[in-house]
């Protein structure tokens, strides 16, 4: 089917952009506060090269939790499926920031995208990588093709100012035997990885590997198996979004995760990923705006994996 992905995006982000927004900037990192809230920008990128963007599509913004599927990744890639030994693949049923599956599971996080779960991550590529704030920065540049992706030590120091909770969840992790090095390594590399800044246009390009088998869309090279790549894309459709991941299924029909930054990332495997950014939360932590986006995008299109 021949889509005029051009006209679909246009007429999609009209039709959203004046919506009147009744999301909030995410406060409890001070420095996302700052953040210009009518932001507004979507960026496509399709296996067979077309890219299309509108709105603020090139500004730069906290990927927050998306860079949870990039460490699950690189963690996957290095470990293979042992990973599963320390964390599940459930949704939570709780916040995600929550302390209390925690207990009742042992020290076993869910799934890799709350926050003990990518605590967990975060420990075993501590243990794995010999550099691993420069190492997992270059496996991402690798994946983008582009050099000047990095950390943003701003926002990595605004989360480290106001992470207790997260601090609480790693020690408590921690007196189950499930984090193996020093809690506070740990943390430091969490709240760094956290701490990506990219636009729509790189986050889509970025994600192309997961709509292209586990393959890089230039190379052809592996990134992960395509049994992996299934496992990572099927987590993204039942854990990406918080408590509002059956919400996103529902109405939307893909694989995607959000980021309190207010980003997106969703991905039609063997099609096309979509980035999404608007700043203001609803109340599950999910971009008010990119949710609707989405919603109407894959109504508009007809294109979901449903």
């Amino acid at each position: 089917m021949q889509v005029n992905w051009e006209s679909i995006i246009q007429a999609t982000y009209e039709k959203v952009k004046d919506l009147d927004d009744k999301g909030v900037v995410a406060s409890y990192i001070p420095e996302l506060v700052h953040v210009n809230p009518d932001s507004f920008g979507v960026h496509l990128s399709t296996i067979d090269h077309i890219q299309y963007g509108v709105g603020h599509f090139d500004v730069k913004f906290s990927i927050q939790s998306i860079a949870k599927v990039l460490s699950l990744s690189l963690a996957y890639q290095i470990v293979g499926d042992k990973i599963w030994t320390r964390l599940g693949v459930e949704p939570s049923g709780t916040a995600f920031n929550s302390l209390v599956q925690l207990e009742a599971d042992k020290g076993i996080p869910r799934n890799p995208f709350i926050n003990a779960g990518a605590i967990v991550i975060s420990d075993i590529l501590l243990s794995h990588l010999k550099n691993p704030k420069d190492d997992f920065l270059s496996f991402i540049r690798s994946i983008a093709n582009n050099p000047e992706l990095d950390y943003s030590s701003r926002i990595a120091a605004s989360e480290k100012s106001a992470g207790f909770l997260n601090v609480a969840l790693c020690n408590f992790i921690k007196s189950f035997g499930n984090i193996h090095n020093d809690p506070s390594d740990v943390l430091d590399f969490y709240f760094d990885l956290c701490s990506l800044e990219m636009s729509c246009r790189e986050l889509s390009e970025l994600f192309l590997f997961l709509a292209n088998n586990g393959r890089h869309l230039s190379t052809n090279k592996p990134i992960l198996t395509s049994s992996q790549c299934k496992r990572v894309n099927a987590l993204m459709q039942t854990c990406g979004f918080y408590d509002e991941s059956g919400e996103f299924a529902f109405k939307v029909g893909l694989p995607g995760k959000s980021g309190v930054g207010g980003g997106i990332v969703a991905v039609h495997p063997n099609q096309y990923t979509i980035a999404v950014w608007s700043p203001k939360l609803n109340g599950k932590g999910n971009s008010y705006k990119g949710m609707r986006f989405l919603e109407a995008f894959t109504t508009e299109s007809q294109l979901s994996i449903f």
